[in-house]
């Protein structure tokens, strides 16, 4: 399937919500009673032109504030594509839940203020983004009507933001100028830019080529339950679940199980009632090995190069809960299907937004930190680095007493 999933970030009121609806609507991908309804309340509130931001804003509390909060997913297609749109909040108390809403992303949609150029929020999504390890980032100089569409404020930020995408190790960077409100060069390209001939947002989206490294990677499948049914009939039969996390695996190819380091070789791939000939990255299957192998639920099934195996990572943390972390404090570490408790035995750094650094923690990491870690768990971690594998490549701290998520990690 030919899917995209991107995300849009950006400082307050600098129309994220705006251009989504704008380009649901403009793409024909809104039904007329959700349209009729958004015209009703634009006209309500006083306005000349359809509020397209009242499209995403889904919440109560968002449509009164004119802000957005929550994560709002959003699904279109086109005849060349489906999109899934993960419209993230602005302000900077919910930039963890940007790292909710980017971390599936295939690329970046981050918006700039004509008029106010790279912001602070700028930097701090550029340098998520970085970290989430997205592939693409499309910078959108949104509200260029407000500058009557003066190339050279677009050139000033481009310029600006050549720091930004070195510090955040950004690769791929494109840039358009768009007017969300009028639609320039969102979906139709503007006769008020004849100055920039690049494609519009729509055709970028539509032709952007995706990168998934972990469908190419080395075979990763962390067990997530051990099937085992209780009948006479089917009194021999063990089989592992879980979902496909990188690569691919066929039958009578040669696996080892991790962290026991025991070999065996794949028996039968079972996906529903159908035997398949091989499994794939993001199918959930059950997997069976021509021998008795002790795996267990947190194991990982791997071929190609072994996993890593540590119990002292280093990491790098996005601090989620409101409460500060707490020195010497014990947590539930969840990574895939493992669990290990653990402590943060070092805090290495921590970002200074301003010049997209890591400087020494002078205090306990609170709401938004982001930092560089070193973790100590109670037992192996099976891992790969984030940037190779998503998934073995991440992890979630939970506070053992409340139960609240308080910190997601990218380990290195």
């Amino acid at each position: 399937m030919n899917l995209l999933r991107f995300t849009t970030a950006g400082s307050v009121d600098d129309g994220k919500s705006t251009l989504i609806g704008r380009l649901l609507y403009d793409s024909k991908s809104v039904f007329i009673d959700q349209m009729e309804a958004v015209e009703k309340t634009s006209l309500r509130k006083g306005l000349e032109r359809i509020d397209f931001s009242l499209l995403t804003d889904g919440l109560k509390d968002e449509r009164e504030q004119g802000i957005t909060i929550d994560v709002a997913y959003r699904y279109f297609a086109t005849p060349a594509r489906k999109f899934i749109i993960a419209d993230t909040p602005g302000h900077i108390q919910y930039t963890r839940n940007m790292v909710t809403g980017a971390s599936t992303a295939d690329a970046a949609l981050i918006l700039v203020d004509a008029r106010h150029g790279v912001v602070e929020q700028t930097r701090r999504h550029s340098f998520l983004a970085g970290l989430l390890g997205i592939p693409n980032v499309m910078v959108c100089i949104n509200k260029m009507d407000l500058v009557d569409f003066d190339q050279e404020a677009y050139d000033r930020i481009v310029v600006d933001y050549a720091r930004v995408k070195a510090g955040a190790g950004l690769r791929h960077v494109a840039f358009l100028p768009i007017s969300a409100l009028l639609g320039d060069n969102v979906v139709d390209p503007s006769p008020n830019m004849p100055w920039y001939q690049g494609p519009t947002l729509l055709h970028h989206l539509e032709t952007l080529e995706v990168e998934r490294p972990e469908g190419a990677g080395d075979f990763r499948f962390p067990v997530q339950t051990v099937i085992r049914p209780h009948s006479d009939t089917h009194h021999d039969f063990r089989g592992y679940a879980g979902r496909v996390a990188s690569g691919k695996i066929a039958i009578g190819d040669a696996v080892t199980a991790y962290p026991s380091g025991l070999t065996s070789a794949v028996a039968s791939i079972v996906l529903g009632d159908m035997q398949l000939e091989e499994a794939h990255t993001g199918q959930s299957v059950v997997i069976t090995l021509a021998d008795d192998v002790d795996i267990s639920r947190g194991d990982t099934l791997a071929t190609g190069a072994s996993p890593r195996m540590e119990q002292q990572p280093l990491a790098t943390l996005c601090w989620l809960d409101n409460s500060p972390q707490r020195p010497g404090a014990k947590y539930v570490l969840r990574h895939g299907s493992a669990e290990a408790r653990a402590m943060l035995a070092n805090v290495e750094g921590v970002l200074d937004v301003e010049a997209l650094t890591f400087e020494a923690a002078t205090q306990p990491l609170t709401a938004n930190s982001i930092a560089r870690v070193q973790l100590k768990t109670t037992k192996p971690l099976v891992m790969d680095a984030y940037t190779q594998n998503r998934i073995t490549g991440s992890f979630i701290l939970v506070d053992e007493t409340s139960g609240a998520t308080v910190a997601a990690g990218m380990l290195s």
